[in-house]
């Protein structure tokens, strides 16, 4: 794995355009899609199994005709999380004709938003960005397509309250990064501690969260019920080793969507069974369009990296996201006709409908007012080797969450 993100990251620093096929249809003309994202500097723990997920969904769609016959082109590059960077990556792919963008960065798609809006090209933000960027009307051309982070803080509290006897008169303690993601549930868990009866409270620990004793022990004199981490990559693990080092069972842990295999094995495999998190893609390779990526893309040699990284959570995170793209884009020009254009391209999107990636991911319907498509997922729990599923998909409190989402919505507005 470090081999192959070396060598794939000296390729996005060079600009390097991935070209799922090496002959492209002399007729048709390819479809251009952007991928700016960042490989070296805060993303690492995500960004190079995410793309590579991107890279074999477009590979494997290639190999079985394109769409309607257009080859789909990834132009890939390295952001280093800087805006500026992304900035210039932007401009060069809006010069060669490109109709979607992802940085998968929230710092450089948030510089982006106005520009995008200007140019009308679509850019999605799986998992990253904005989330009030649901908000279809505001923002025409951005599209989360998944569940925003109040969405998912939604969905942890719904499953708990369900499966886990009532929360009326219990507590519930937010362990996050402080930062704005860190923050980000609060005011959805203020809002459900109210309706349901429970007590919440906060506990933040600095950034990058390697040292998180002191407010372990904050949490521990709290004596919650159920605990809600909220970071990512590093931190994630820490949080865990912290809670089981201070009493708590593992089956009181629940977590934001990031945690992925290779933090259980941080904590240990075994110590960690039973934690639970928010799940929006099915991991593993059940699923037919995992599967077929494993027999036609790596079993004719042309994958985009190890074998190994196929089936784990972040590739299939990003083999989700390109699903949808693609399929809208199919839509599109099924709808609309070719040659395919950003305008185009969000009207694909918006007829999406129910659209779930053969079973990869929940049913995701966007509309001209939704951009989130639902806001669903579902809960599940490291089994000591894998993440299993522990309720169905479901979206959770969504009119609170859109409370979130039309304020949000409404600020931008004011002051654009």
């Amino acid at each position: 794995m470090k081999k192959l993100f070396k060598n794939f990251a000296v390729a996005a620093a060079a600009t390097a355009l991935f070209s799922a096929t090496a002959v492209m249809a002399e007729d048709k003309e390819p479809i251009k899609f952007t991928a700016a994202q960042d490989f070296t500097a805060v993303y690492t723990f995500v960004s190079s199994g995410y793309s590579q997920g991107q890279r074999d969904y477009i590979t494997l769609i290639n190999e079985r005709g394109g769409i309607d016959g257009h080859k789909v082109e990834l132009s890939v590059t390295d952001t280093g999380n800087e805006p500026q960077r992304g900035i210039e990556a932007y401009n060069r792919a809006k010069r060669d004709g490109t109709v979607l963008v992802d940085f998968f960065s929230t710092p450089v798609a948030n510089a982006m938003v106005d520009r995008v809006l200007e140019d009308e090209i679509p850019m999605i933000m799986v998992l990253h960005g904005r989330g009030d960027a649901s908000d279809g009307n505001t923002f025409p051309y951005l599209f989360p397509l998944s569940a925003t982070y109040w969405s998912q803080a939604a969905r942890l509290i719904d499953y708990i309250n369900e499966n886990e006897g009532s929360l009326e008169g219990k507590k519930v303690a937010l362990v996050h990064i402080d930062s704005p993601f860190g923050r980000e549930p609060t005011p959805i868990l203020e809002g459900l501690a109210e309706n349901l009866g429970f007590e919440f409270r906060g506990f933040p620990y600095a950034s990058p969260g390697n040292e998180q004793s002191a407010t372990w022990s904050e949490v521990r004199r709290f004596r919650p019920d159920h605990i809600i981490i909220w970071g990512a990559g590093g931190s994630q693990p820490v949080s865990i080793r912290d809670a089981l080092r201070n009493g708590f069972q593992p089956e009181q842990i629940y977590s934001v969507v990031w945690l992925a295999e290779a933090d259980m094995d941080i904590v240990g495999p075994d110590i960690a069974k039973g934690v639970r998190k928010f799940q929006l893609a099915e991991s593993g390779r059940e699923n037919p369009i995992i599967q077929a990526i494993v027999d036609e893309v790596y079993g004719a040699g042309k994958g985009a990296g190890e074998i190994e990284e196929v089936g784990l959570t972040y590739y299939n995170v990003g083999v989700a996201s390109m699903a949808m793209a693609l399929e809208a884009a199919r839509l599109a020009v099924e709808e609309y006709g070719a040659p395919l254009t950003g305008e185009k391209l969000r009207k694909g999107f918006e007829l999406l409908n129910g659209f779930d990636a053969e079973g990869l991911i929940p049913k995701v319907t966007i509309t001209n007012d939704d951009h989130q498509g639902g806001g669903a997922g579902r809960v599940v729990e490291w089994s000591g080797t894998a993440w299993e599923p522990i309720s169905d998909w479901k979206a959770s409190f969504q009119d609170l969450v859109w409370e979130q989402i039309e304020k949000g919505a409404k600020n931008y507005r004011e002051s654009n």
